[in-house]
Order: C-alpha cells, then structure tokens, then sequence
C-alpha cells in the first residue's frame, strides 16, 4: 500500500485535536466558583458537604445561629478547596452570604453580593489589561444557587428583587430547600407558582443546551431543565433504608428522605447539571456572555485602562450615616429642650427678681412718706 494510501485511510491527524486538548485539561485542571444565596436556615452549609461529598464549609454553631450582629450588613465568605477525581484536579470556590435577609429591614442587602460579582469581572478584566498575564486570579462566579424558602405560597418581594439583578451578572439556579417539608402535592404546586413568578418579572436563568446529537443526552437536559427550580434535600448524615441500603437522608417517623431518590428530590439532576454534564457550559457561559457583558458595558464608558468610579452608597455606611444622623438629631432636640428649661427659668427668675424689686421700691416710698411726715411733725412742734 502506497503511503498516499495509508494517509488517506487515516487522515492527518486533524481528528486527534480533542484527544490533545483532553490531556492539556487533564494535565491543567480547573477553576469552579459556586455562589450560594439564601436565607439563614435553609441548609445551604448542608448542601454543599453533601453535593461534593466532603465537608467543605464547617457548619456553624447552633447555638449562636439565632444570635444577630448588632451591624445589620451582609457578609461575603469564602471558602476554597482542592477536589481531585480521576486525576483530574478541581480548584473549587464556595462563596457564602451570611446576613442576607435575616432582618425586618432587607433593603439594599443585595448590593453587596452583586457589588462582589462585578468586582471579580472587574478584577479579572484589569488583568487582562496588564502586560504580564500568566498568573492571573480568577473568581469570577459560574453559578448562583439561590435558595428559597419552602413556604408553599410564592416568591417574596425580596427574592424576586435580588433574582432580577443576580440573572443578569451570574448563570442564576433557583433552588427550592427543605422539600421534605412539603407534600409532593403541595411541592408542584409551589414550583408552578415559583415558575410563573419568574416568567412574569422577566428573571434571567440559566438555561442549559437542551439539543444533542445524542438522543439520550437531550432528553437528559430536556429533564433537568423540566425539574427547575430544583427542589432538594440535604443531609451528610447515613441513614438504613428499609431494604438495607445506606443511603444519605433524613429519618422520620413516617419514612426517609433520601437525597439520591430522584421520586423525592431533584438533587441528582442539580448535581448533574452543577458537575458532571454542564459544569464546562456554566464556565463557558461566563466567560462569553456574563464577562463579556460586563465588559462591553464598562469600555463603553471608561477609557483603556482607567480605574473603574467606586461608588460611595454603601450599605453599611448608609445604616451607619442614618444612625449618626438620629443620634445627631435626638442630641439636637435635647440641647433645645435644655435651652428651652434654662430659659424659662431665666424669665421665672427675672420675673421674680423685678417683682421683689418693684416690692422694695413700694417699701421706700412708704418709708419716704413716713419720713416726710415725721419730719413735717417736727417742724410744727419747733414752732
């Protein structure tokens, strides 16, 4: 066989590009930034020990857990971790918001947690600007799970507030936490509900690449996408099934709640979507639509290399100015209140002082007419 032949059977090579491009990745490994918003309570700290099946974030204590800041301001935690599987290295990054909506008064309290979003584009994109560009830092987030609290009616003002800002700068992932706290019944209907919210407010999620040459693999993604928002349950802790298994769940009187069962959570199909099918997509998707977004917005505006305006309404500062401003105005009224006091008693005073005064003035008119007649009564008697 002539070598013409032999390199038309079996080609050039060209088709081993992905084979290349495996074993870089392999060899390279990745970066994962997860972001998780939500209400204290709702597990979260749970769901991430159990979605990587170590513990990541230590849980905190519960009897500190009621135990509020006296500064009602919103936290930015983070926690970073080495996962290896296979010999393939992931560099994860969970990014937690203790504070968020834990008081009467939310307002503003998504301002830092998108604030931190744009501050990683922001990051990320200076340096891309620089010369050197090797090393380069990045912790821009690839998903948001937002966790909603399992009240069976609707979303909350709060939620849908923070939802609309969080679609457009992040791939947003409703989450529906403690399912086992409601019936199945009661569960769909409440998904419905939720789902109907977001298509009227006009929320961005993320949306997976449904369509596949692989006619299994579309109805996968046709399914996770189905089950959005995600309702699940967390548990690190092993429990006996009736058949024998051990399985993570939660044990009831009536039951178990396991995690896996796909007949009583979705946690299978967010692990899926989050890991093993679309955790290259949400990385891609950051990086050409999110990023690039934020970008455009910002070359739009600023010159090459100028430093981006830092915005003076934070906050925390805010809730710190209004309580300067109280102070100052409850000392003002104070001050007045004691001038006032003072002053009354000035008249008080004077008025006293005057009438004590116009009394002895009466008493030496007196003493001089008593005087006058003394004297004329002397006068006569010399006569």
């Amino acid at each position: 066989m002539s070598p013409s032949a032999v390199t038309a059977t079996n080609g050039i090579g060209i088709a081993n590009l992905p084979n290349q491009r495996h074993k870089i990745v392999a060899k390279r490994g990745t970066n994962f930034t997860l972001m998780v918003v939500g209400e204290s309570g709702l597990g979260k700290t749970t769901f991430i020990n159990t979605l990587f099946t170590t513990t990541i974030k230590e849980k905190k204590n519960q009897a500190k857990r009621h135990a509020k800041q006296t500064e009602k301001t919103v936290e930015i935690e983070i926690t970073k971790a080495e996962l290896e599987e296979k010999m393939f290295n992931v560099k994860l990054t969970v990014i937690d918001t203790p504070g968020f909506g834990d008081y009467v008064n939310n307002r503003d309290s998504w301002l830092p947690i998108v604030e931190f979003i744009d501050d990683q584009h922001e990051s990320y994109m200076r340096q891309e600007q620089q010369p050197h560009r090797k090393e380069k830092l990045d912790m821009r987030v690839h998903a948001c799970l937002y966790f909603i609290r399992p009240t069976g009616h609707t979303l909350k003002p709060l939620d849908i507030e923070i939802m609309k800002r969080l679609g457009s700068r992040v791939n947003l992932i409703p989450v529906i936490a403690k399912a086992d706290t409601l019936t199945p019944k009661d569960l769909e209907t409440f998904k419905r509900r939720v789902r109907e919210v977001i298509a009227a407010q006009n929320i961005q999620v993320y949306q997976c690449p449904t369509e596949s040459d692989d006619e299994t693999s579309t109805k996968r993604n046709m399914d996770i996408m189905a089950a959005m928002p995600f309702a699940i349950i967390g548990s690190d802790e092993d429990v006996i099934a009736l058949d024998g298994r051990k399985v993570k769940g939660r044990q009831y009187s009536w039951g178990i709640a396991e995690v896996e069962n796909e007949d009583h959570c979705d946690f299978r199909k967010l692990r899926a979507l989050l890991i093993r099918t679309h955790m290259l997509d949400l990385v891609s998707t950051t990086e050409e639509i999110h990023y690039e977004n934020y970008r455009q917005s910002q070359m739009e505006t600023r010159k090459f290399g100028e430093p981006k305006p830092k915005k003076l309404d934070n906050p925390k500062f805010k809730e710190e100015e209004e309580a300067l401003r109280k102070r100052f105005t409850e000392q003002v009224k104070q001050e007045e209140n004691r001038f006032r006091q003072w002053e009354q008693h000035l008249i008080a005073e004077r008025d006293r002082l005057n009438k004590d005064l116009e009394a002895e003035h009466s008493h030496i008119k007196t003493l001089e007419a008593e005087l006058e007649q003394i004297q004329a009564g002397t006068s006569r008697g010399r006569k």
